[in-house]
């Protein structure tokens, strides 16, 4: 069973091609009853400028290189001289056994010399941070924030 579509009160159209069983419905006067809602249209493809993205592979390789050198060197420092202090120990017990000072024997010294050099590893680690990786990430932040408000405003 088919619906005709078209309002009864319009004649039928001469031109419409006819069936077997007599002229077609004719295609109503709109696409759409009044009651749907239009079907939403395509996005228009707008032309944007070519420009490199926010965050470009390159500028985070570089951030990831530079952290990765400056924890490199704290890590390898307080590790390197715990595992010289272990080797020590380990291999040369006369050299551990044997006083520095007013009686306190080496291995004791280079013990308690652990701490200030891990926190001289830390400090370094730090400083040297602040001044050549914090800009460089502070820089490649401003430029995630302007995309941003750039892409908020599109």
């Amino acid at each position: 069973m088919t619906h005709d579509l078209s309002d009864p009160a319009d004649p039928p159209d001469p031109a419409a091609p006819s069936g077997p069983s007599g002229p077609t419905p004719r295609e109503p006067s709109h696409l759409t009853y009044p009651w749907r809602p239009l079907p939403p249209e395509p996005p228009r493809p707008r032309h944007m400028p070519r420009r490199e993205p926010v965050g470009h592979y390159s500028d985070l390789r570089v951030l990831r290189g530079a952290y990765r050198l400056r924890r490199r060197a704290a890590t390898l420092t307080a590790l390197g001289y715990f595992t010289v202090f272990l080797v020590l120990s380990a291999f040369a017990p006369g050299l551990m056994t044997s006083t520095v000072a007013d009686g306190v024997p080496t291995g004791l010294f280079l013990a308690l010399l652990q701490l200030p050099v891990t926190w001289l590893a830390i400090a370094r680690y730090e400083h040297s941070a602040r001044r050549h990786v914090d800009p460089l990430a502070d820089r490649i932040r401003r430029t995630a924030e302007l995309d941003a408000r750039r892409g908020a405003v599109r």
